[in-house]
């Protein structure tokens, strides 16, 4: 007498179980990176604060996460690279944080020159603000940084002002040196607005990855 027939296999049946468990598994693990980075992202804004680039390690850190997406992550699960952000997406952040850097500097020039300074306060400026944060973070660490970018600012546009071929009074060097100081001031408000907008967009990426 003939045994009986095992019952068929429902569809998908044990592979169908590991492709749910794996995606239930990368749900999580991109919920718990995206979590991790807005963390992350959120102290990486306070370093851009005191004139460090935190934007570029919040993209340093993203470009690492998506490389272990790529070549890690999917592979082991056996799935394809998920949609948290692409190259493209690292690419744009990369060039609003150059946008950024430009934007800092150049304020300070700007400033200066919104003041009735002339380009040597300008370049002054310029100079004067990336010394500066040099100088105070040997000095001071973090807060130095911030001390001496605007001071060195103040300082470049005033010098850059009552030298040269044809100085200014000291007093004539002043609203230059502010309107210097203001510009830098303004200038790296903008640089952090931009890379809260850097830090968002990535972080809404791999949160919805894991929440898709």
């Amino acid at each position: 007498m003939q045994g009986a027939r095992p019952a068929p296999e429902a569809p998908g049946g044990d592979h169908g179980r590991r492709s749910t468990g794996s995606s239930t598994m990368m749900d999580v693990l991109f919920y718990v990176l995206g979590s991790l980075f807005v963390l992350i992202g959120f102290a990486c804004l306070v370093l851009v604060v005191f004139q460090m680039p935190g934007t570029w390690i919040m993209l340093i850190i993203a470009t690492l996460v998506h490389l272990a997406d790529v070549f890690w992550i999917m592979p082991g699960m056996g799935g394809s690279p998920s949609p948290a952000w692409g190259w493209w997406a690292i690419a744009i952040g990369c060039a609003f944080a150059l946008v950024g850097e430009v934007i800092e500097f150049a304020a300070g020039a700007l400033g200066a020159k919104a003041g009735g300074g002339s380009k040597r306060a300008a370049w002054g400026a310029i100079l004067g603000g990336f010394l500066g944060a040099i100088i105070g973070s040997i000095m001071l660490p973090i807060i130095g940084t911030i001390l001496g970018a605007i001071c060195g600012c103040f300082l470049g546009a005033f010098l850059g002002e009552t030298t040269g071929k044809d100085p200014r009074t000291a007093a004539e060097s002043v609203k230059p040196a502010i309107g210097a100081t203001i510009g830098r001031v303004l200038g790296t408000t903008c640089k952090v607005l931009i890379g809260v907008v850097v830090w968002v967009v990535l972080s809404t990426g791999l949160l919805s990855a894991g929440l898709a």
